[in-house]
């Protein structure tokens, strides 16, 4: 019972009393167990104390940022791998990139609808709990990667791919709906600690989708920073 409950602990972080009620109001009706933070540092105090399954994390938070917390708590090996949703009213796009770029899982500007954020957190906590999984086949839609075999089928149908080509197909959906910029990727995939050409990744990318056809729309391109793999069918 006490490791079901861990799993559906919830932290969340905001400076705004009215914001902080609203969310973890809906979130304890969808089920979850609510622990609440007004503050940066209160909220990584927790966050290494209790070891929630999800932080909801605002970004401006008083005492410490949250573009701090979260830099804090991807950094350190006990918690870098708890889920964060940004939660904030900066809606500009510079803001939503540097708070994926330093490992947020997804991200809301406020206003924001109360059950799109109760969705938005399971689908994070659905997709980190397929994270910890270690297998050699992934699934997304018709797309079947077999990494025993080398094998990528597509609608039942095997497709040839570079080793290249493979590895990147793998991680992107075994880091789906996760935004990768095009250093990780470089550095992932083709092992480049630095910057050498992100056009690499792009020109690859094109060929993915080529391959892949209709399947290639779950791939998402993000202007200016990377790409990710979606969840929803293409």
């Amino acid at each position: 019972m006490n490791n079901k409950l861990a799993n559906k602990r919830i932290l969340v972080a905001d400076d705004e009393p009215d914001v902080l009620q609203l969310v973890s109001t809906n979130l304890k009706n969808a089920g979850y167990n609510v622990l609440k933070a007004e503050d940066g540092l209160s909220a990584l105090e927790q966050a290494r104390q209790t070891s929630p399954a999800l932080i909801v994390l605002d970004l401006m938070l008083p005492e410490m940022s949250g573009l701090e917390v979260c830099k804090v708590l991807k950094r350190e090996t006990a918690t870098n791998r708890i889920p964060v949703i940004m939660l904030t009213a900066k809606a500009e796009e510079v803001d939503r990139i540097v708070g994926l770029e330093l490992g947020a899982d997804d991200y809301m500007t406020k206003p924001f609808s109360p059950r799109e954020l109760v969705l938005r957190v399971k689908s994070v906590l659905r997709r980190a709990s397929h994270g910890t999984e270690v297998t050699d086949r992934l699934i997304l839609g018709d797309i079947q990667i077999d990494r025993t075999r080398h094998e990528v089928t597509i609608a039942s149908k095997v497709v040839e791919f570079t080793a290249t080509e493979f590895k990147l197909l793998a991680l992107l959906i075994e880091r789906r709906g996760r935004v990768q910029d095009r250093e990780t990727l470089l550095n992932d995939v083709w092992g480049y600690e630095t910057v050498i050409d992100t056009r690499t990744v792009d020109t690859h990318i094109r060929r993915l989708r080529e391959k892949l056809g209709k399947s290639g729309s779950y791939i998402e391109t993000i202007r200016g920073f990377g790409y990710r793999v979606v969840e929803n069918e293409p």
